[in-house]
Order: C-alpha cells, then structure tokens, then sequence
C-alpha cells in the first residue's frame, strides 16, 4: 500500500542568502568576478580560498562595507544588494570583521551593549546577555576589563558574543581563527557550532584553516581570484583530491617533493 508517510519526498532547505553573479572591485581592482552562492536558513557554510581570493570582500559586499558593481544579493527572499551596513544590521546580518575590531578602551560590558544598540527589549537584551556568557564564561569574569587588556583569544570571543547580541539570524565570520592557538581554534568553532545548532544562528565563515572549516560546516565555497571554482558539501570537499592537497596540505601519491605545486594542477583551473 502506498501511505503519506513513504510517498513523502524531502524536504529543501530555505535559502537565506542568495548571492547571484556579483562583481565588485577596489578602484581599478577587480576582487570579485562573478561569484554565486547559496546559504540556506540554519546553514554552516565554509568559505576557503588563499589571500586576495576576495572572501573577505564578499562578506563585506554582503554586509554593504563594499558596494557591488554588478550582481545581485537577496537575504530572507528580499533584495538587498547595496545596502548600507546599518540597514544590515536591522534586518538581522552581524558581521565579526577580520581582527576582531572590538572597541579597545570600553570594557567587555560596555563592547557588548554596543551590540545591542539597535535594541530596546531590555528584557530580551538580558537574557541573551546571559545566553552569551553561558557560550564565554571568560567575558563575565572580565565585564569590567578594557577590552584592549584581553587575549587575542578573549577579544574574538568578545566580538562574537558582540555580535549575537545584535540577536543576528546571520552572522559573518571573517578568520576566526586567526593569530590563535590551535587548542583556542578549536574551543571558538566549538562554540560557533553550538550556536549554530543550539540557537539556529546561520553562521558563514570566511576561514584558511580548511581543515577546522569543514571539520564544523554543513557546505563549502572555495574562491581563487574571485571566482567561485568549486562547491559541495564539507563532507565531500574533505575527501576532494584538490582540496586535500592544496588547502588541507596532504601530498599527492603520485607526485613527489616540492615538484608537485607546479606540476600538477588543480582540476578546476
């Protein structure tokens, strides 16, 4: 017999983010030629890719710190190509820049009320302010501290919980892990991973760490010189031979020594 229940077919993800042949430049710099990607509502996406791939500036397209020259940006089924960083922020996109950028002579408490500057449920603001430091119990310790006196470390966490505080449906992530320990790398993708999860936050990750990357995302973009060349799942990016010997630093069996870099290709170019 045939039933509802086996007849059932799945389910697509709704797609919050949809970036669609944008193209933006920096005066006669051309830092994104054509990129096209899809973040779906609840998603971890990994965005990988060398220095000057332009991932940094399709976060910063996205979040209008660069107006795109051509293209278009739709977040939550509304077209928001070119908007201004505040109207972002109102309609729910955090972005934690490269460099952490916190406010180096406010305290940890006053960084975090800043986050919620946009906000006037006091009652709201309390909860997720408890929320953030259930997430970085460090930040509660230090409240009173300038947040210039923390660790490279405690400064990310601080602009991470910044940023939730904003209480973001996105949030992007610009090098987390950088200038960090490896043992700090991971507690912070720990954490950005329960956020995820446990808050529905849609997180998108700009990151050269590709193997911590795609340890904790659901999908993955890699960039070269501004263009999209290659999309899957991290699953599947893991185990891609490309990614694995240029992003992930596994030798190729059949290429020996340094010979490799330019006698072998990547499939995509």
């Amino acid at each position: 017999m045939i039933t509802a229940e086996n007849t059932a077919q799945p389910t697509t993800p709704t797609v919050l983010l949809s970036i669609s042949n944008v193209e933006a430049r920096y005066g006669a710099v051309r830092a994104l030629r054509g990129v096209s990607l899809d973040v779906p509502q609840g998603g971890f996406v990994a965005i990988l890719g060398a220095n000057g791939a332009g991932k940094s500036t399709t976060l910063k397209t996205i979040s209008g710190l660069v107006e795109p020259e051509k293209g278009s940006i739709r977040y939550d089924g509304r077209a928001v190509t070119g908007q201004r960083p505040d109207a972002a922020v109102g309609r729910g996109i955090s972005h934690v820049p490269e460099g952490r950028e916190v406010f180096p002579f406010l305290t940890v408490r006053e960084n975090l009320a800043m986050g919620a500057f946009t906000r006037r449920d006091r009652v709201g603001i309390a909860a997720d302010l408890e929320r953030v430091y259930g997430y970085f119990p460090i930040l509660r310790e230090r409240t009173g501290q300038q947040a210039g006196r923390l660790s490279g470390g405690q400064q990310q966490m601080l602009a991470i919980a910044r940023a939730l505080l904003a209480k973001p449906r996105l949030i992007l992530l610009d090098e987390p892990s950088l200038g960090l320990s490896p043992r700090l790398i991971g507690e912070i993708f720990t954490i950005l991973t329960r956020i995820n999860r446990e808050d529905g936050v849609t997180l998108m990750v700009v990151e050269q760490n590709a193997r911590i990357a795609l340890d904790h995302a659901d999908y993955g973009y890699v960039l070269e010189l501004g263009r999209v060349v290659l999309a899957d799942t991290a699953a599947r990016l893991r185990e891609n031979e490309d990614v694995r010997e240029f992003y992930l630093g596994h030798r190729a069996e059949t290429v020996r020594g340094d010979a490799r870099r330019w006698k072998r290709r990547k499939t995509w170019r």
